[in-house]
């Protein structure tokens, strides 16, 4: 039986604190947060002030750590001395204080005076040893103690590690990963209790080891975050980007605290601190919360310049972009798996540095096995969750080809670890295979072991590979998930919505009909759909072929209505940006079943266009639908807050926010996990099939007519008289008003859906013919920001 966690009590408001109860709090857990009083009761200042202070300031920071305002509700603050009870209210304890040992024991002894037995108790610690902290406990609170190593931002970092001790019940440890799995939406690691655990382990060997060989190679700042970024499948931030993000001071106590642990003098002499960078920790350059780390933003009479630090002239220079060979071919490949390739086996300065900071980085993970974690899937999880790599250690290593690079680091004198090369002896040369049936990897212990795959994980790749594609174009398959329920999976670039994703609907349509009981709309790519394929557009704008654009948007009309009216059930699984096109995906399909962390918006009026794709049309029809019940209310209301939306370009910061900005209905369903969002809609699908599914009825709709238009104009012109919009925001908000008011009607007038389509068709036509939208479409698709003209 699974355990529910209803409250929890949070030690600790600082910025991992606070952060893990706003992330609590998001899923509708009561949080009580917990911090010392003040010392000092200046001012009358509450006892409360340090716990009251954090929860005021997670409303101020970006990215929210906060689905919506509303969850800031489930955070009480209060302070360990005159709350301390509500520990033995809780269902789970996190402590998360500062980072000494004899600190957290003296606070565990407090916390179990008041503990109820059975209640999780947990330490956020980054590095401390969970084992000694629970020294003096009693054998039961220590069956219930355990480590929860979140990564900050706690809301948006996806890994957990969770570290369990010799006398944690494994009990405890399985609801624990099962709750974050499942509620939190985390990716959840088991790690061992050693120095800085996994993550941190491997990342800050790998920051050390770059930093040692950048001086080696002679390499400059902006040469080495130019070399570590997206083209190795790290994050665009890069090394010292990073640095700077995470805090110079972070990053040395961290690198310390595994010098001061580990044991043996080799692996200690890779932990010590540069003196380059112990200088710049001195002199406070610590990064973006000091104002200056590794680059320093310097305002010039030319504007902006950023300069990067030299270490041997201890001073802020120019930057000075140097041209690597191996980087520009790399830049041209086709994937990672050739970047990879192209970086560590050229012959430039560039790439005998990537090389270097591979081959250790690479070693040294194999070597930490089982010493921090059991399998190598284990740490290359770890790695992907909590740095944002593409790619863990042991698929970069498979990217690189394992025998080949194996013989060139045997030629330049480095040990191998004995179970790679038992590997290799094998006749294996991947650590990762895979089959038919799923993927497995090679255990140290010399065998092979099938990857622990959820049965909440649906993977389209995985079921296309077993023979389970329906049908296939250029922009989209359709695809069997099981159950007698098809997929729909878009994959253009972008997965931006063309001729060919339309004709895919149609077609699928069709299939369903005859041999499925539902379908659900969803993909494995980095975004759900950032809207219509803009460029395509584009083109055929300037070249006034308007025939062409008209049957693209009277086609995009038929599929939304085909979809909104099919006797099966459709359900969209949105995630991540979710723009233009992709909203009006969702918006026809009976349910929606989307991402925790799904960023919605209709920002059509960004390119100078409005919705064209029945979008304008359907949140119109909701805002009636919702408020029209008698026939009585006054839909003006309504209306203005869809034309805000829409003409504010407004996009969701959550899967929360887009019911609260009307994209997604409060009957439709959030997904905490990703990782199991197709299987839940699936799921959504034939639930809805099993209870007899309808489709909706087609109806009138009532509109707010010409004297509702005068009001959304009136508002258009204050915009535009106050300096807030230019004029030809103003036309294009007119275009928008005009539909959503039903054109020049008398106000009360009931009109079709098919007579609201042919205005936003109208109107979408008028606006791809202005120069001026033409130049903001261009803007966006040179410099991905929209143009104000």
């Amino acid at each position: 039986m699974e355990r529910t966690i209803r409250k929890a009590v949070v030690i600790g408001s600082g910025v991992m604190g606070a952060g893990i109860a706003a992330h609590l709090a998001n899923v509708g857990i009561q949080v009580f947060l917990l911090d010392i009083v003040p010392k000092e009761q200046m001012n009358h200042r509450s006892r409360n002030h340090l716990s009251e202070t954090a929860k005021a300031q997670l409303l101020k920071q970006r990215p929210s750590p906060l689905f919506t305002k509303e969850v800031l509700g489930h955070i009480v603050p209060g302070n360990l001395e005159d709350d301390i009870q509500r520990i033995s209210e809780a269902d789970w304890v996190i402590e998360a204080i500062v980072e000494n040992l004899a600190i957290k024991q003296q606070l565990l002894e407090r916390v179990e005076q008041v503990w109820r037995p059975g209640t999780i108790v947990s330490s956020n610690t980054s590095g401390i040893s969970i084992q000694q902290m629970a020294e003096g406990r009693s054998p039961a609170f220590r069956s219930h103690f355990l480590g929860t190593h979140f990564f900050n931002p706690p809301r948006y970092m996806k890994l957990l590690e969770v570290i369990p001790t010799q006398d944690t019940d494994p009990s405890t440890t399985q609801e624990i990963i099962r709750f974050a799995e499942k509620k939190l939406g985390k990716g959840v690691v088991l790690a061992k209790d050693t120095p800085n655990f996994i993550a941190n382990r491997i990342g800050v060997f790998g920051l050390m080891t770059t930093l040692q060989a950048m001086k080696k190679h002679g390499l400059s700042v902006a040469d080495v975050d130019a070399l570590t970024g997206t083209v190795i499948g790290r994050p665009k931030s890069a090394t010292f980007r990073t640095l700077d993000l995470v805090g110079l001071d972070t990053f040395v106590h961290v690198a310390n605290n595994v010098y001061s642990q580990v044991t043996d003098p080799a692996e200690k002499e890779r932990f010590i601190v540069p003196n380059d960078l112990k200088h710049m920790v001195d002199q406070g350059f610590l990064g973006d919360k000091s104002g200056q780390g590794f680059y320093l933003k310097k305002k010039t009479p030319q504007g902006k310049e950023i300069l990067q630090w030299d270490s041997d002239l201890k001073e802020y220079i120019s930057i000075q972009k140097r041209k690597f060979a191996s980087l520009d071919a790399a830049k041209s490949a086709k994937n990672l798996k050739q970047k990879l390739n192209l970086m560590a086996y050229g012959t430039d300065s560039g790439s005998r540095f990537v090389w270097d900071v591979l081959k250790r980085t690479l070693l040294y993970s194999a070597e930490k096995i089982p010493e921090i974690c059991d399998n190598l899937v284990a740490l290359d999880q770890a790695m992907k969750w909590g740095f944002n790599w593409e790619l863990g250690p042991f698929e970069v290593w498979d990217a690189l080809g394992v025998e080949k690079s194996v013989a060139l680091m045997e030629k330049e004198g480095e040990q191998i670890p004995p179970w790679v090369k038992n590997m290799l002896d094998q006749g294996r040369d991947g650590f990762y295979e895979q089959l038919t049936e799923g993927t497995v990897y090679f255990h140290i212990n010399g065998k092979t072991e099938t990857a622990i795959e959820l049965p909440e994980n649906i993977s389209l790749a995985k079921i296309k590979k077993m023979g389970r594609l329906i049908k296939k174009n250029a922009g989209a398959s359709l695809v069997d998930i099981g159950d007698d329920v098809a997929c729909l999976e878009f994959h253009s670039m972008n997965n931006a919505i063309g001729p060919d994703i339309l004709q895919m609907i149609r077609w699928s349509l069709e299939e369903v009909r005859r041999n499925y009981r539902g379908m659900v709309i969803g993909n494995e790519g980095k975004n759900f759909c950032v809207g219509a394929n803009l460029m395509m557009l584009l083109m055929e704008a300037q070249d006034h072929n308007w025939f062409e654009i008209e049957q693209l948007v009277k086609e995009f009309h038929r599929v939304s209505l085909a979809m909104k009216y099919f006797e099966k059930p459709i359900v969209a699984a949105p995630f991540s940006m979710t723009l233009g096109g992709g909203v009006e995906m969702c918006l026809p399909a009976c349910h929606v079943q989307a991402a925790a962390e799904t960023y919605m918006g209709l920002v059509e009026l960004g390119v100078g266009l409005i919705p064209g794709g029945a979008g304008t049309k359907e949140m119109l029809w909701r805002a009636t639908s919702d408020a029209d019940i008698d026939g009585k209310v006054d839909l003006q209301p309504h209306i203005n807050r869809v034309f805000e939306t829409i003409a504010m370009a407004k996009v969701s910061t959550s899967g929360a926010e887009a019911k609260e900005l009307g994209y997604l209905r409060p009957s439709d369903s959030i997904s905490m996990n990703r990782d199991f969002l197709l299987f839940e809609a699936k799921h959504q699908v034939l639930a809805l099939q099993a209870r007899g599914y309808e489709p909706p009825v087609p109806r009138k709709i009532r509109v707010v007519g010409e004297p509702g238009l005068a009001v959304m104009k009136f508002g258009i012109y204050q915009m535009k008289t106050g300096g807030f919009i230019s004029e030809h925001d103003a036309v294009v908000a007119g275009k928008l008003a005009h539909v959503l008011a039903g054109g020049l009607l008398p106000a009360n007038t009931l009109v079709s859906e098919q007579y609201l389509l042919d205005l936003e068709k109208e109107a979408f036509l008028s606006l791809c013919g202005e120069p001026k939208s033409q130049a903001r479409m261009q803007h966006m698709l040179l410099t991905g920001k929209p143009l104000r003209n």
